[in-house]
This record gives structure tokens, sequence and C-alpha cells, in this order.
């Protein structure tokens, strides 16, 4: 093995913290039906969605968060839930205006909005795309009537290619969320579901293993999943098909075609900052201070009754030197090329020099790979993770 001097690969000082990137996230908490695997914030829209009150609050939160951000330019806005899709053209093109007025971003901006096809019809991506939406991610998940029952989705096969199919009538970057490893799925099975989200066209695709998480119904009651060495062969099958046909594995979960990786994820995994707003949304800002982390009030009624208020958070803390380390390590050990070493400096304002212990053992189990130029996970890093990152855990 060859060891690279660490020090001298980050140099002997970190400099001052200073704002990276920023970017939007806006978070949509109704969808019509939770689904068994899901955990984010997301709520059952039973009796219908206050609209109008939803959009007042966002803008509203926005406005009392502009004094943490002022002067920053947005460079990407994500729209996630929840189901956005289930927002009207109208509402979404009065919350983009709000936006653009406040945050004014970049000209460039990436706008994402993510939509279930049973939500969705030719009426509402031509309404998204006036609105000022660039880029859509629709949550396929699989193309087997089967594995979507299992998954508790409300639309069928037939419904996510009809909406795939819609989508990419109405926007050239679109990106189609699978998963894989489901409950009695095959290996060629879950390559199926890569030769009909190609055939479709999209410009990226997210693949995500399924994995049961606490507090959803399929913790309760686990359903029969593939075993480790099935759903290693299923990932290793979604790698190879999609590297042969130009897609490039930027990230563990992510595959693009050239230039259409997702902006605001990647902003996310380079520890840029991110404004959340809506019901639970997180945030991470950064100032010459230091980075706070914030979270918003999770339940739609709480957040909805802290409008009239004007205070949106919950909860607020510092990210102390200590924590810095393993969290910028779990965003950007996440992508395939990993990090520049002075990126660690710059976004963490701490001395990479000061890693050097766990930076060696993981090159010597085989995690890591260390260069003068480049720091990232190896595959076999990239297989386990969380041992990798384990070795950045203070003590």
């Amino acid at each position: 093995m060859r060891v690279i001097p660490i020090g001298a690969a980050a140099g002997a000082a970190a400099p001052a913290l200073l704002p990276p990137p920023l970017a939007l996230y806006v978070h949509f908490p109704w969808c019509v039906r939770k689904c068994p695997y899901c955990d984010f914030n997301s709520h059952e829209a039973r009796g219908g969605i206050p609209e109008s009150e939803y959009v007042d609050a966002v803008l509203a939160d926005i406005t009392a968060a502009l004094p943490g951000v002022w002067g920053r330019r947005i460079a990407s806005v994500f729209f996630g839930g929840g189901t956005p899709s289930l927002l009207s053209p109208a509402a979404l093109d009065r919350l983009l205006a709000g936006i653009r007025a406040l945050l004014a971003p970049a000209a460039d901006a990436e706008f994402t909005l993510e939509a279930n096809p049973g939500t969705v019809d030719a009426a509402h991506f031509a309404g998204f795309r006036a609105a000022g939406i660039n880029r859509l991610s629709l949550g396929v998940q699989s193309f087997s009537d089967r594995h979507l029952a299992a998954l508790g989705r409300i639309h069928s096969a037939d419904e996510a290619r009809r909406a795939a199919e819609l989508a990419l009538r109405h926007f050239d970057n679109v990106n189609f969320d699978l998963m894989y490893a489901l409950p009695g799925q095959t290996p060629d099975e879950a390559g199926s579901d890569i030769v009909e989200a190609l055939r479709l066209g999209p410009s990226h695709i997210s693949a995500y293993q399924l994995g049961i998480e606490p507090n959803t119904a399929f913790h309760r009651a686990p359903p029969p999943l593939p075993d480790e060495d099935s759903a290693a062969a299923m990932q290793e099958t979604v790698e190879a098909m999609l590297a042969e046909v130009g897609f490039r594995h930027y990230e563990v979960s992510a595959f693009a075609r050239a230039g259409r990786v997702c902006r605001h994820n990647l902003n996310y995994w380079n520890f840029g900052d991110y404004l959340g707003v809506g019901p639970g949304a997180h945030s991470k800002l950064t100032s010459s201070e230091g980075i706070v982390r914030e979270v918003r009030h999770r339940h739609p009624n709480a957040y909805l009754a802290a409008a009239g208020e004007g205070n949106f958070i919950q909860e607020r803390h510092a990210v102390e030197a200590a924590d810095r380390p393993v969290e910028f390590m779990m965003n950007a050990l996440r992508l395939v090329d990993g990090f520049a070493p002075s990126l660690y400096a710059e976004r963490t304002g701490l001395s990479l020099a000061a890693l050097q212990q766990p930076l060696l053992a993981a090159q010597r189990q085989e995690l890591l790979e260390v260069t003068t130029e480049r720091i990232a996970a190896t595959e076999r890093g990239r297989r386990y993770l969380n041992r990798l990152l384990g070795l950045f855990v203070a003590g």
C-alpha cells in the first residue's frame, strides 16, 4: 500500500469558514397514502390540502429566514415530500414567484419537483413547466405491478409508463427513482426495471436498495426481502447495465448522462449549505461564526400555526468541531470521485492533517484511496460505507 502524507495533501492549517454554495429545499408534507417503507415526514391528505395556507406559510418562513442568508445567491431549488406533485400548477406558480422575489435564484438555477406517477397528467406537467420547473424527479420505483403492490404504491406499471412518457415530453431533464431488492424480486427482475427505464429515456436514474427503516409499517411487519448475496447481485446488475449505455455512476445511488447530474444533491454531498423550509425541513447554514443546523416544526398543523407567530424553527444547534469530520465524510464519501483534500478545510474550517489516523486506517482496510489530488472511497468502501464512516466518529 502506498501511503500519501496527509499533512502535505491538506496543508498545515485550515482557512476561516466562508459560506459555501447555497440551495433551497421546500418540503411538501402531504401524500395520497403513506407507503409502508417511507420514513420521511409525510402525512396522508385526509380532507384535502390547505394549499393556499401552505404557500403563505412557506413564503413567510423564507421571509423570516432572510437575515441568515442575505446576499447569497440560490443555486438550486428542490421541492420534495411527501408528494409535491399534489400541488396545483397555480399554487406552485405563486410559490415560485415568491421565491424568486425573496431570494433571487441564479439565472441558471436548477428547479426540481418530485412527482408521483399516480398524481399527474399532461396538464399538470405543462403547468409545472410553465411555472419554472426545469427538472422532474419521477417516483417510479418499479415497472412491475406485483412489486409496486408490495411497496404500497398508488400507481400501476402502466401509469408509471404513461407518466414517464408525459414527463419526457415536457422536460428535457428527467430523473427516474427506482428501487431494487424488493420483496420477492430476483436479479433478472431488477434488470428488467432498468431495461424498461432505459427504453423510455431519462437523463438520470436514482437506484436505491430497499431498506427497512424504524417507525415504518415495514419495520413493524417486515416483508420477506432478498438475501444479502441476491441484493448485491442486483446492485451489480444495475451498475453494469447503466454503465454499458453511458450513464456515469457518480454517487452511491445516482447515475447520469453527461451534464445531467443532480446539482441540488451534489451540493449536499459536497457539504454545501441549504435552507430548508416547510414542515420538518432541515437547514445547514455556514457563517464566519460556524455551522448551524435547524429543523422546522414537523407536523403540518404545527407548522401552519407557527406562521401566525413567525417562529418556524423547532430545533437549532451549532455543529461542533468534533462532529464536522463525520458529517463531512458522510456526504462527500458517497461521491464516486470523492473530494479534493482542500475542500475539507474550506467546508469544515478544520485541518485534514488532524484526520491522519482514521485516513490511514481506512487505507489499510482498503476502504479509501488517498492522493494529493483526491480522497475517495474504494468500491469496497462504498459497499461498507458505514464501517468507513465509523472511523471518523469522534471518540
